[in-house]
């Protein structure tokens, strides 16, 4: 999914605009805190996702971004077609005719934006000084709740000096001798098999015990401190919501995957690890009812509490064009399902995809959702064919702290199944597919490891 060169277009607007980089005006506190709601400015964070969500800073008191600010992360520059930049900025309320006020901790980080930005014709400030804004708590911030869930390659590679380090696990479908993933892994990762937490037909979650023993049985307990990654992130936030289920204490995404590490030099390995097995899981609460298993549960749920169904799949499975499966004979949705973007196929959900391969922020998200009339007080269950794209949407309400997300694990292959429950076809009074306002020009791979 990486394009590993900038196109000349780009490399050449980059050269040229770090020619002017003293035509870029840096701005106070003061006058940053002056424009937080002027219209007429953008505010861009140009910061990775983990400091973007919360994590603080070295020496801030407080994590998150500037309260109304947008994210253009420094990692997208050469990951966004020429073509769709202007496009792809303007979705995110990026436009000429506004100045931009740019920061970052990263110097250099700071100037690369800013230089792409003036040589494309904006209008273009920079502040360098967010630690003294974060520090003054008269000074406005958004983070948000959770959002230690999702960790980035750095804050990995720290923790693994600290005492008590997270496990690491590699996650895809099949046994370690089938993974293609874990031929090349992170240094001390063992492999995880999706199988220990699903079972066919449905490919719903196993029983609690089975998972609990399973875990057990991979050196994971109910405190096991646990980082999660895959080549397709759909595996990894399948397992997180599992675990999640399950009861384990302390389980966390690694935003960006392997790629992430590997961009940093951080070192890799191919041997084979392999867990000690633990005697049991231990003592923990389950937490049962982030789960929505089957049709009949839905339907409940629909009565008592108006519960929202989301659809997470492709929008040729929501029209009923294709099942998007080739053991998935039936076309549809279940009726009354709301569309919640999803991806080109039954592999992603590129819509919630950053250019760098790092999950878009909630708020991005959020508004999508609210275009379809979800919002963060309802009682909404996110599906897709057997769970996985869905555990990213609920993913992106667990780091947001909603109260009343689930997964309808059963899916669609549960509801087609029986004939008994009501099916739509076509889009909900005609209506055309909306616009995720992510197009940067991206080829998506389809992963091989990936049930959706």
């Amino acid at each position: 999914m990486k394009k590993s060169l900038l196109s000349a277009l780009t490399a050449a607007l980059i050269l040229a605009a770090c020619s002017q980089s003293d035509g870029v005006k840096s701005i106070t506190t003061a006058e940053l805190a002056s424009h937080l709601n002027d219209p007429a400015y953008v505010i861009i964070d140009a910061r990775d996702d983990s400091l973007f969500n919360g994590f603080k800073e070295n020496g801030a008191k407080r994590g998150g971004h500037v309260a109304g600010a947008v994210q253009f992360s420094s990692t997208w520059l050469g990951r966004i077609d020429d073509d769709k930049f202007i496009s792809f900025a303007a979705a995110k309320g990026i436009t000429k005719d506004k100045t931009l006020i740019i920061y970052d901790t990263d110097p250099d980080a700071l100037a690369r934006v800013a230089a792409e930005f003036k040589a494309r014709g904006y209008k273009v400030a920079s502040y360098d000084k967010f630690i003294e804004y974060a520090n003054d708590e008269s000074l406005p911030m958004q983070s948000y709740a959770n959002y230690e869930l999702a960790v980035s390659a750095k804050w990995l590679k720290a923790r693994l000096d600290e005492p008590n380090p997270p496990k690491i696990y590699e996650v895809s479908w099949g046994s370690v001798e089938k993974s293609a993933a874990y031929l090349s892994h992170i240094v001390e990762a063992y492999h995880f098999d999706t199988d220990l937490i699903e079972a066919d037909p449905v490919w719903n979650l196993r029983p609690l015990n089975e998972i609990r023993a399973n875990l057990a049985s991979i050196g994971i307990a109910a405190d096991t401190p646990v980082v999660l990654y895959s080549a397709n992130q759909l595996a990894a936030l399948r397992v997180l919501f599992a675990l999640k289920y399950a009861g384990v204490k302390d389980v966390r995404f690694l935003n960006g995957s392997i790629y992430a590490w590997q961009e940093l030099g951080y070192p890799v390995e191919t041997k084979v690890n392999t867990p000690a097995p633990l005697p049991s899981f231990g003592e923990a609460a389950a937490n049962l009812n982030i789960n929505v298993s089957m049709p009949d549960d839905v339907i409940k749920m629909q009565k008592s509490v108006g519960l929202k169904l989301v659809s997470n799949r492709s929008w040729d499975e929501y029209v009923g064009k294709i099942s998007g499966y080739d053991y998935i004979p039936g076309k549809g949705e279940p009726a009354g399902a709301i569309w919640g973007f999803a991806g080109s196929d039954s592999s992603n959900v590129a819509d919630y995809y950053d250019p760098d391969d790092t999950l878009r922020n909630p708020d991005e998200i959020f508004a999508l959702w609210q275009s379809q009339g979800i919002n963060s007080d309802d009682y909404v269950a996110f599906y897709c064919g057997t769970g996985w794209r869905a555990s990213v949407s609920w993913f992106m309400t667990e780091l947001a702290g909603w109260k009343h997300a689930y997964v309808y694990d059963g899916g669609w292959n549960a509801w087609q199944m029986h004939s008994r429950y009501p099916v739509q076809l076509g889009a909900p009074n005609g209506a055309s597919k909306p616009d995720s306002g992510n197009d940067y020009g991206k080829v998506y791979k389809a992963g091989g490891s990936c049930r959706g």
